[in-house]
């Protein structure tokens, strides 16, 4: 059950231009991983016409009681993973994904560089959209592309467990090619969740979670 807590969503405009020069930006300060240059004309027209704005709103979620499986094989009940205490930052992918997830990716990356000392205290968490191809082995290799460091985890499990979490966190669109970029912050237990539709640069994501914190 999704409930808006928010008087209204937040949105604001982001030129073509401007998306194309945040990918790039992303693109310098670290290298595209092995296997992406190829895509990167692609990746950069499809950031530009996808990322014409993004809307940030509040909600509460109820987080599903589905068990999935992190990238080290072990089985974890999803509302004990996100009730650790720590801050949460959520998205969704998949490993095969040539367009959005890479970009959502790299994003995560840089963010949870950009936390220094404080990332070991902040949970990273991604979930596969395709369960059914992304074996925990996948998500390590995954994971290892973008330089993943403690903290940042990713999960598979069954089709059902997966798609119970993308419909509790509104971002199920009934097949993995026609997801949209999403990324999901709360900074406690019991806390709304911060939403993002569209893409974020990891500096912005970053101003995000210290604001959360501070009106914690």
């Amino acid at each position: 059950m999704t409930r808006r807590i928010s008087d209204r969503a937040t949105t604001f405009a982001v030129s073509g231009a401007l998306a194309l020069a945040a990918m790039n930006a992303l693109a310098a300060d670290a290298p595209m991983p092995a296997g992406m240059a190829d895509n990167s004309g692609a990746m950069a027209e499809h950031h530009s016409h996808a990322a014409t704005q993004v809307t940030v709103s509040t909600l509460q979620y109820d987080v599903p009681a589905v068990t999935l499986t992190r990238q080290d094989g072990k089985g974890v009940a999803l509302p004990a993973e996100m009730n650790d205490g720590r801050p949460v930052v959520l998205n969704f992918i998949f490993t095969t994904c040539g367009s959005i997830c890479p970009l959502m990716s790299q994003v995560f990356g840089q963010f949870q560089r950009k936390l220094g000392a404080d990332s070991e205290h902040v949970h990273l968490m991604s979930i596969s959209t395709d369960p059914e191809e992304d074996s925990p082995a996948r998500l390590r290799e995954y994971a290892q592309r973008y330089g993943a460091r403690p903290g940042w985890n990713h999960y598979t499990g069954t089709l059902e467990a997966s798609q119970s979490a993308q419909r509790a966190f509104g971002v199920y669109r009934g097949d993995k090619m026609s997801h949209t970029p999403v990324t999901l912050l709360r900074v406690a237990p019991g806390q709304p969740w911060l939403r993002i539709d569209g893409f974020v640069t990891p500096d912005e994501l970053l101003h995000q979670y210290q604001q959360m914190l501070a009106a914690r």
